[in-house]
């Protein structure tokens, strides 16, 4: 019976490096990436893990790397529950890109067994990346349970330090006004109110036919598609 070769940490970052764009490192670059990346865009990468399939070991392997792209392509690869509620901690903290961290938090943090305890734990972290998983965990949660939680602390909490929280954390915790604005019908003028008056994001530049990330736009607009 034929079996199917291993992918070498050494072929994949290869294969990265082959699929390295000019154009996609300069954005990667505009949005705060540092040099340790290849420029691959976001599709070829959804391909290359196609390709490789579920490999927790060559996952972990590419995340240790630091590079940008290896990271992503690791998130695709690895099994969440196969990490510990540790490991997973240490690599929150140790991301330093948005879309490494959105990834990280869609692809692996909302699949593992430990998510509710970290996301209680990340809530009260000092450190922005802890801080920005947590506060993502939340808004999910708004969307799918929000009679489980405290829908008036949070938003106090939101309108008391959203304005001066460092950035990653001040995206998610904007995402998490916007989800009780849109989820949670007797808490939505407040949101609304909230958001005009910190007025984060009321300026975002976005490409035509996207939703502004301004909480009072994107809240309107998804009340009334009916989301």
């Amino acid at each position: 019976m034929a079996t199917t070769r291993e992918v070498t940490l050494e072929e994949t970052l290869a294969r990265l490096a082959a699929l390295g764009d000019e154009k996609r490192r300069a954005i990667n670059a505009k949005n705060g990436a540092g040099e340790n990346q290849y420029g691959v865009p976001m599709g070829e990468i959804r391909k290359l893990a196609g390709e490789i399939k579920s490999d927790h070991a060559l996952g972990l392997a590419l995340w240790e790397t630091g590079n940008i792209d290896a990271q992503l392509l690791g998130i695709l690869l690895i099994k969440p529950k196969a990490l510990s509620a540790a490991e997973l901690d240490a690599m929150v903290r140790a991301g330093r890109f948005g879309q490494v961290a959105d990834w990280l938090g869609s692809y692996v943090i909302k699949h593992h067994p430990a998510k509710e305890a970290l996301r209680a734990a990340w809530l009260e972290d000092p450190d922005p990346w802890a801080g920005r998983a947590g506060w993502g965990l939340t808004a999910e949660r708004v969307g799918k349970d929000p009679q489980s939680l405290d829908v008036g602390a949070l938003l106090d909490r939101i309108e008391r330090e959203m304005a001066a929280a460092a950035p990653p954390v001040q995206w998610t915790m904007n995402s998490c006004l916007a989800a009780i604005g849109i989820h949670c019908p007797e808490a939505r003028a407040r949101a609304l109110a909230i958001g005009e008056e910190l007025g984060v994001y009321r300026d975002y530049p976005v490409s035509k036919g996207c939703t502004s990330p301004f909480a009072p736009i994107w809240i309107n607009e998804m009340v009334r598609r009916g989301s």
